[in-house]
């Protein structure tokens, strides 16, 4: 085959996405539509701007890849994404003028989803797989469907020593989730296992009547407080010098500017300490039955102050959201503090001290990342570093 025609050959979305997935050496990728191909896919919307892989089985089946889960999406995307699955659903997708990606398989199990089927007891599994920006800290992730178009689960590729830890941690996570307590429920695993080097965890399909929360931007403070509780009471407060002192231990080998700021830190104060999710993001979250349905738990931990889960979001909304350098994501961390800490149990000097706290957190995240194979995450190092260089020590 042309290597020109390949799209594992690229060095954009499709091209990681497609290695990932499809790079074992019996399969062979193919832009343009082979009938005789084991699988094929619809590139939305074109080769350059590749977003969404959808699988050309059945009308049924490509429209529910386009039109599953629907309600969680902007509206704009919303509204693109049922448009072209009305044409999937009546037989005219080829009036997008999508181009086809072809997939020859030499064994059935050369194939990721022919694999995760035979473990879940399916006869057969298709895959709509999204695309995104190459990303060594990013997961590839198929949406499964059967035959009839029902959802079937979701699964994650961890394909480099730092996302095969996350999948690992998020399927150790959801076995230990607690229930009650105002604790917001999340999928449960299904399926554990590897394939070809890459871990696999498959995530079960969210119900069908999930729809997008309102005002985003608001935190869920009783779900982050249920989350740092475990859906239990309040913890009393403890020394912050436990947690320092893991972070040094954590830090052992780093930019040595990170144990100074740590110890900056090391001011004697007390603060409640619990669980995180991690990753306390909007779009990791929906409605469902008056309360919420909160998802990707790869990085959760314990034993952080309480307060780290809105810092967080606030973080992560200005920086992929608004796309706002590392310096004002911090301020917008320092505003939610101000704004919503006292809901959290958090006074002036706590909260300074988590916003502070969670920079530091945020880069040791991504320095244990780096080493993993993933490589620096350049919105965070080094600007994480001068960040933290302007505030501690204070």
């Amino acid at each position: 085959m042309p290597a020109q025609n390949d799209p594992r050959e690229r060095r954009d979305g499709l091209g990681w996405v497609t290695r990932a997935i499809f790079g074992d050496a019996g399969v062979t990728v193919s832009v343009g539509d082979d009938p005789g191909a084991t699988v094929r896919y619809a590139v939305i919307p074109s080769l350059d701007n590749a977003r969404f892989l959808l699988p050309l089985v059945s009308p049924r089946v490509t429209a529910a890849s386009l039109l599953a889960y629907n309600a969680l999406r902007p509206p704009k995307v919303r509204a693109g994404r049922a448009a072209v699955g009305m044409l999937a659903r009546v037989g005219l997708l080829g009036l997008t003028k999508a181009p086809t990606l072809s997939v020859h398989a030499t064994e059935p199990g050369d194939l990721l989803a022919a694999f995760l089927a035979d473990l879940l007891g399916e006869p057969r599994l298709h895959a709509a797989i999204g695309i995104r920006p190459p990303d060594p800290h990013h997961k590839p992730t198929l949406q499964l469907f059967d035959d009839r178009g029902r959802p079937r689960g979701y699964a994650k590729i961890g394909w480099n020593d730092g996302t095969r830890a996350m999948v690992r941690a998020e399927t150790a996570t959801l076995g230990d989730l607690p229930s009650g307590g105002g604790f917001p429920p999340a999928p449960r695993l299904l399926l554990h296992t590897r394939w070809r080097g890459r871990e696999i965890a498959v995530i079960e399909p969210m119900p069908r009547t999930v729809k997008r929360i309102r005002r985003p931007g608001r935190p869920r403070l009783e779900a982050m407080l249920a989350v740092a509780r475990r859906g239990g009471p309040a913890a009393p407060p403890a020394p912050v010098t436990g947690l320092l002192e893991t972070w040094r231990r954590r830090a052992a080998g780093a930019d040595p500017r990170i144990l100074d700021f740590i110890d900056a830190l090391d001011t004697g104060i007390s603060l409640e300490f619990g669980d995180w999710h991690g990753d306390w993001v909007p779009w990791n979250m929906a409605r469902h039955r008056g309360g919420l349905l909160v998802w990707d738990w790869e990085n959760r931990s314990a034993g952080v102050p309480v307060g780290f889960d809105l810092a967080h979001q606030a973080f992560q909304t200005a920086l992929s959201t608004h796309g706002r350098p590392a310096a004002a994501c911090a301020v917008a961390v320092d505003e939610a503090l101000r704004e919503h800490g006292a809901a959290l149990g958090l006074d002036g000097e706590a909260r300074r001290f988590v916003a502070d706290a969670y920079l530091v957190e945020l880069w040791l995240r991504t320095y244990e990342l780096s080493g993993g194979g993933a490589g620096w995450n350049p919105k965070l190092h080094p600007a994480l570093l001068d960040v933290l260089a302007t505030r501690l020590p204070r």
